[in-house]
């Protein structure tokens, strides 16, 4: 990411820094951001450059999908939400979620919960969103039954736009020698051959390859199938090198699979893993004509930032 911040970017730090008092300690019962805009437009670089001149162990910060799989096995186990929040944030003053989000009707009444929860602890709380309050939970059929917390929001925080002209992807990729970045999008088939059942929970899924940290998935086993974010969060855990063989163009496959694939990007690419890609056709066409299938532009620009490797022509 750029290192001179742009305008949107240069605004919400400032807004940001209001949150603390000179010494960076935070400050009680300031109303929290919510910053949204489009990919890789340095919401989440200004959330953590902000997150790390806060001077306070009563600070926590969260990439939503991990929050959440850890929120609901706690809620679960203690069956109340409040319990959950109190052993997940303790005594935190300030809390930050990045890629914030709602799209389905029960997580979206899990967060409503959630929100009251954390509004009534008066805890200070900085968003990231590719979404504006009120694009949250967009489907027209259960809009209206979030639009009370859609209120609560702006209510509660200061909605700034974080929504330049520039890709940052597309002009800083990160290291490729580690990572997430680390990975390849290629143009062909897997080479790893076998089958493996892997456990995590009470579930499994099977596997071309599982090998101490190296984990080779085709793409029907991993999102074809039931699985949730928080499934990938729980595998995460346990492999550091991914691959996914035989990825179609999404238009092929039902939506369900394509969120999955949003989903498994969004888990591997905030833990900074390796992944690689192996699909039938350029990443262009993986996302082309595809509808309503949330945030499948945040994945084309994360999956952008792995080294493309072009079929290679045959004879």
């Amino acid at each position: 990411m750029n290192l001179e911040l742009d305008a949107d970017q240069s605004r919400a730090l400032g807004r940001l820094s209001e949150l603390l008092d000179p010494r960076g300690r935070p400050v009680r019962r300031r109303r929290g951001v919510y910053l949204y805009g489009r990919p890789g437009r340095g919401k989440t670089m200004v959330m953590d450059r902000f997150y790390a001149t806060v001077v306070s162990d009563r600070k926590q910060r969260f990439h939503f999908h991990d929050f959440f799989a850890r929120l609901h096995a706690l809620t679960h186990e203690s069956g109340s939400i409040d319990q959950g929040i109190d052993r997940l944030l303790g005594t935190a003053r300030l809390v930050c979620f990045d890629e914030f989000h709602a799209h389905d009707i029960g997580d979206a009444m899990f967060i409503a919960r959630l929100l009251d929860a954390l509004f009534a602890r008066k805890i200070i709380l900085v968003v990231t969103s590719n979404y504006p309050p009120q694009g949250l939970l967009p489907n027209p059929l259960f809009h209206d039954r979030f639009e009370p917390t859609i209120a609560r929001i702006v209510e509660q925080l200061d909605v700034v736009a974080v929504d330049g002209a520039i890709d940052y992807r597309t002009r800083a990729p990160r290291d490729r020698t580690a990572g997430f970045a680390a990975g390849r999008y290629v143009v062909g088939e897997c080479a790893a051959t076998g089958a493996v059942e892997v456990r995590y929970g009470a579930r499994t899924v099977r596997a071309r390859v599982a090998d101490g940290p190296v984990v080779v998935f085709d793409f029907a086993a991993l999102c074809g199938t039931a699985t949730a974010a928080a499934d990938y969060v729980e595998l995460a855990r346990r492999f550091r090198d991914w691959t996914l063989c035989s990825v179609p163009p999404l238009r092929a496959v039902h939506a369900d699979w394509a969120m999955r694939l949003v989903n498994l990007v969004d888990v591997l690419y905030d833990a900074d893993l390796t992944l690689n890609v192996f699909a039938r056709g350029p990443l262009s066409d993986l996302v082309a004509q595809v509808h309503a299938v949330p945030d499948l532009m945040r994945t084309h620009s994360r999956l952008g930032e792995l080294s493309q490797i072009p079929a290679v022509p045959v004879g």
